[in-house]
């Protein structure tokens, strides 16, 4: 029977200015809270992606990347997913134990630049099914300006409109179950004079400014907003800081500070029910099996926190935190593979994994296992022995399907051969730990 469950997500939303990241994001990540987050999503605007920076961050991980992946990995997160377009950038990660239950993973992006800066603003998102749950997380960075409210709008329904997955449950955005859209929205604070803003941030009464922000003002009108939801603005605008400082804008530009960094979300609406019972489309179809999966399997969301991280100043812009819970039932918690590493491993010995389908699944000659160690960045992988685990990644569902139990792993060399053990009926596979053979080696297991 599948259990309900509530897991811990942690988002943060930054427009980084091209800076480099801080030496400590303890603040950022809230890696003091007594209770550590299940997932984390990071999404940043303006990463520095000038042709040197950009070239070398092809190939290598790009500072802000190797700054989050080397703080939560010794921590027990794996980067599960990230994508990038020029200064967008969005990364997903998950502890170790959600791993096989992550699926269908996939990433895409949208240009828009309508304001003739190619590929520097728009859209890049992660979708993935979470216990089996559709999740879609959408960073954005809309064009800027006060002028430019509807021309905010219309990219996003742009994005929203042309992003699709090769999914057959959700190959839309607004076919998740639940949407995560934020990043530098670029909304600003219309009508109020400088003077008043200011005094309102002073005095913590940014209730007053709330009907005049133009992302509220846009709900208002437009349909596809108002399916959004955002916790209450309790936290000073975020944006235009002097750098190294908590002071607005004080050049001779003076720009009227603004919430332009957001966090909002979307449930997926319930399904009308059509009242003529000869009428049967796709789409009604697709509504009751929503509204059938909804009832059986419900996904809920409360907001803890939503608040501005005032403890960096690398940016103009302050970095903006939402915490919330997800409460769901799993639609499954057993993993497709299990997987064993059996007797001694080292340098010196054939070593064999067991492995064995727990349910079944679409494998593929693409299929591999690979070895890791636990808690070292990936140049380091795997050294001088140490604590190791097995993964299973399915290429037809594009992740990972089972991981083992860590295990001591003594004097290991860079790579293996994964071989089929045709005595075993499919069910082992032997790994050969070679000292010549370099970098990572896809083994074919038994079919």
């Amino acid at each position: 029977d599948s259990t309900e469950a509530a897991f811990t997500l942690h988002m943060v939303t930054w427009n980084v200015a091209t800076a480099d990241p801080p030496d400590d994001v303890t603040s950022l990540l809230h890696l003091n809270s007594p209770k550590s987050p299940d997932l984390y999503v990071i999404g940043l605007q303006e990463v520095y992606s000038g042709p040197l920076r950009f070239m070398s961050d092809v190939v290598f991980d790009d500072p802000w990347s190797h700054r989050l992946m080397s703080t939560l990995a010794p921590r027990n997160y794996i980067k599960v997913s990230s994508i990038r377009m020029q200064g967008l950038l969005l990364l997903f990660f998950s502890k170790l134990q959600h791993l096989p239950f992550i699926r269908d993973i996939q990433a895409t992006y949208t240009r828009t630049g309508i304001f003739g800066y190619w590929g520097n603003k728009g859209g890049v998102s992660i979708r993935l099914s979470f216990y089996g749950h559709t999740l879609c997380f959408l960073n954005c960075h809309l064009a800027a300006h006060m002028k430019y409210a509807t021309e905010r709008v219309d990219e996003f329904e742009h994005i929203m409109n042309t992003q699709t997955f090769e999914c057959k449950t959700a190959p839309r955005v607004v076919d998740h179950s639940l949407v995560f859209w934020f990043g530098d929205l670029n909304f600003r604070i219309q009508d109020h004079g400088m003077h008043f803003v200011r005094s309102c941030i002073s005095n913590q009464t940014y209730n007053l400014l709330w009907s005049k922000d133009q992302l509220i003002m846009m709900k208002n009108k437009e349909e596809m907003l108002q399916e959004f939801e955002e916790g209450h603005l309790d936290f000073q605008p975020t944006y235009k800081f002097d750098l190294n400082s908590d002071t607005y804008d004080s050049s001779g530009k003076k720009r009227k500070p603004a919430w332009t960094d957001r966090i909002l979300w979307r449930l997926r609406p319930k399904a009308p029910t059509t009242t003529d019972e000869h009428v049967e489309t796709t789409e009604t179809v697709k509504g009751a099996r929503e509204l059938e999966e909804d009832e059986e399997y419900p996904l809920k969301i409360r907001q803890d926190l939503y608040t501005s991280d005032m403890e960096y100043s690398v940016s103009d812009h302050k970095p903006v935190v939402g915490v919330f819970t997800l409460e769901l039932r799993k639609m499954y918690e057993t993993p497709l593979v299990h997987l064993q590493a059996e007797g001694d491993w080292s340098a010196d010995i054939d070593a064999m994994v067991l492995y064995s389908p727990l349910q079944p699944f679409p494998s593929s000659t693409w299929d591999w296992i690979g070895l890791y160690k636990v808690y070292v960045s990936k140049e380091e992988i795997p050294v001088q022995g140490g604590e190791c685990m097995l993964c299973y990644y399915s290429s037809t569902l594009r992740c990972i399907i089972g991981i083992s139990e860590p295990f001591k792993v003594s004097n290991t060399v860079g790579a293996f051969t994964v071989c089929p053990n045709q005595s075993t009926d499919g069910c082992e596979i032997t790994i050969i730990l070679g000292p010549r053979i370099q970098g990572s080696h896809r083994g074919r297991p038994a079919a």
